[in-house]
């Protein structure tokens, strides 16, 4: 996975949705690929600098999806990286993602609009 793209389109939907508002708090499931959760932080705060959402705290669920190798017919998490590239249990390179792969954004946290009173 891309994991600077993934950044940009966690902070795209994260301002979308918070429409202007300062946000405090982003939530976000990664599934089927190992990210390291540093690089995502760090991806997010360069597609966030000087936005609404750029000192937001970001929390990132990582649920590993299952790969299954065609040598021997194995199916495992992929909780590491070199199980999107190798069968942990012969060594073969036939492997596909069976299951489990995409993002999510779960929640976020936004201040309330400025009440206009009246």
């Amino acid at each position: 996975m891309h994991e600077w793209g993934l950044c940009d389109a966690i902070a795209e939907a994260v301002l979308k949705r918070a429409d202007g508002r300062r946000v405090r708090g982003v939530r976000v499931r990664i599934s089927g690929h190992p990210v390291d959760p540093a690089v995502i932080d760090q991806g997010y705060r360069l597609a966030t600098a000087g936005t609404p959402a750029a000192d937001a705290l970001l929390d990132v669920v990582q649920e590993p999806g299952t790969v299954r190798c065609r040598a021997c017919g194995a199916s495992t998490p992929a909780d590491d990286a070199m199980h999107l590239v190798a069968c942990p249990r012969c060594g073969g390179l036939d492997i596909e993602v069976a299951a489990g792969s995409g993002a999510v954004l779960e929640s976020i946290t936004v201040d309330e609009p400025a009440s206009t009173g009246g």
